[in-house]
């Protein structure tokens, strides 16, 4: 036996856990792109129109921090692509990251490593198989998005090369969560490490972006995301940027089998500090503790919301003066579906943001899963605390934690769009379409806990349910759905806030759902066997 004996095992086993979850986010990845491409195509007929978009999007430093620079303005498939390879990146990034740490670190604190491990597997198996399945599936992610893009009607190179783009920002965060989970004790950790860094490097590509050509434009070349950037699909097409991206992941690689070589199972390289003998007076019940377990996370999902929600209201401030043709107002008028240019910015960046914070929501939700798998929730049940009430706790967390981030970021827009307006009756005007989104994000977290009290490994369903609701409702209209099937979206009922009339009754029928939903979990919960 050797380092690697069982890895192609492992491979085998992670493909099979995964082999409902990758199909359905490769897909997703590949329909986005597609719709970008389609929907751009038919807005700017002519090479004039294409040049105006681009010099407005060049134009507007707050769009450009968001999702970087066109580097060929005459160009429709940099215009066309643009959002999909900026944001984009940043999602292939993230689902690299989640799963990396899901096949090594999760793992190991579950105890099922442990388990394998007994066997005839060796030291490097079990991170050689999660890069194998994690590097496998961003290659092929990049060219079926390569493919499907250029079967859209874009040039060819320009598909292949924005479909590299997506591999190579996906590998090089595989191999950062690779090692951060050697670094931390616990998936949580690795996760929050490996995210925390990926807004550094988005930090750097957006400052190196925004400078002037005098200023620190080297800063891009600091971040993965920025290489993603400097592929230049459809604007050059560097193809060498690849080169970067593999030395790079070679690097990580081989600090990361260094590490695990040296580092004891189940520990990480930065030894924990332990905590008191015991418990703070607050510690009382499993509302606090739920909150102990969740408060990091959410500090770190509040402070992003409020940098996005200051970038927005940064980029709805500057878009009146910007705007310069009828083609790039009809634009930005198609993302945000209203009539004020300021206020389709607001609508359409408040309905991103309630996706994400759903996320939130399904992730804090999820822990209870965890929390049963790992048996850390036998010694809270062995009290006269119920099940209901161990479930409700990390529930209003996940619900509270929904609303607070979806305020926060409505807050900061606001604020920083009072601020350049000099009206502060704008603060209340933005946040209000922040709250309106609030209903829908609180369905998922419904959702999640139903699916928990039914069997506890159906929680991970609530993800494939994510992805559902943003298909039938966001693409919908993109992919010419029928009605009833986007309403079965909950974003699809949320009024367009600020600039359109709320009417109570689709939002007091969402709250119903997501009580109704929770509700039917716990009753679900009470009658199966826990553990």
């Amino acid at each position: 036996m050797n380092a690697l004996s069982g890895t192609g095992t492992l491979v085998r086993l992670a493909l099979r856990r995964d082999r409902v979850l990758l199909p359905v986010w490769i897909a997703v990845f590949v329909l986005v792109a597609v719709t970008s491409a389609a929907a751009t195509k038919g807005l700017f007929p002519t090479v004039d129109s294409v040049v105006q978009a681009a010099s407005v999007m060049n134009g507007t430093p707050a769009l450009v921090a968001v999702y970087g620079r066109i580097y060929d303005p005459t160009s429709l498939g940099a215009l066309a692509m643009l959002k999909a390879l900026g944001t984009g990146a940043v999602i292939v990034g993230i689902l690299s990251i989640v799963l990396v740490v899901r096949h090594t670190r999760a793992e190991e604190d579950a105890g099922r490593l442990e388990l394998v491990g007994s066997g005839v597997v060796g030291r490097w198996a079990p991170l050689t198989a999660a890069l194998a399945v994690v590097v496998g599936a961003d290659i092929v992610l990049g060219l079926l998005t390569a493919v499907a893009v250029a079967a859209s009607g874009l040039p060819v190179a320009g598909s292949m090369v924005f479909g590299l783009a997506w591999t190579s920002v996906g590998i090089a965060f595989a191999c950062i969560a690779a090692v951060a989970v050697q670094l931390v004790r616990t998936a949580r950790a690795a996760i929050g490490l490996s995210m925390a860094l990926l807004g550094v490097v988005f930090l750097l590509r957006a400052a190196g972006d925004t400078a002037d050509v005098a200023g620190p434009r080297w800063l891009s070349w600091l971040s993965p995301l920025g290489w993603g950037q400097q592929f230049r699909p459809y604007a050059g097409n560097r193809w060498w940027v690849l080169v970067i991206t593999l030395v790079f992941a070679a690097v990580l690689t081989a600090v990361a089998y260094l590490l695990v070589s040296r580092r004891d199972h189940g520990a990480g390289v930065f030894p924990e500090r332990l905590g008191p003998a015991t418990a703070a007076p607050s510690l009382r019940g499993p509302l606090s503790l739920a909150w102990r377990l969740h408060r990091g996370a959410l500090l770190g999902w509040t402070i992003g919301f409020v940098t996005y929600g200051l970038m927005v209201g940064s980029v709805a401030g500057s878009i009146g003066s910007m705007m310069g043709s009828a083609e790039s107002q009809e634009m930005l008028l198609k993302l945000g579906g209203r009539d004020v240019l300021t206020d389709a910015v607001f609508a359409a960046m408040f309905g991103l943001l309630a996706v994400i914070a759903s996320a939130y929501g399904v992730q804090t939700s999820m822990r209870l899963h965890a929390e049963e798998v790992a048996g850390r929730a036998d010694p809270v049940l062995a009290t006269t605390v119920s099940r209901a009430r161990w479930a409700m706790s990390h529930a209003w967390i996940a619900l509270a934690g929904t609303a607070l981030l979806l305020v926060s970021a409505g807050f900061a827009a606001g604020v920083m769009h009072a601020v350049q307006t000099g009206d502060a009756g704008q603060v209340g005007r933005v946040l209000s379409g922040a709250l309106v989104q609030v209903p829908a994000a609180w369905v998922l977290t419904g959702v999640v806990v139903a699916l928990f009290g039914v069997a506890s490994r159906l929680a991970a369903t609530g993800w494939a349910v994510l992805v559902t609701f943003l298909l039938f409702g966001d693409l919908g209209s993109l992919l010419e759905l029928d009605q009833w099937l986007m309403d079965f979206s909950p974003f699809a009922h949320v009024p367009r806030m600020p600039g359109g009339t709320v009417t109570a009754a689709p939002l007091v029928w969402l709250v119903v759902v997501a009580a109704a939903l929770t509700a039917a979990g716990l009753t679900a919960l009470r009658r199966r066997d826990v553990g």
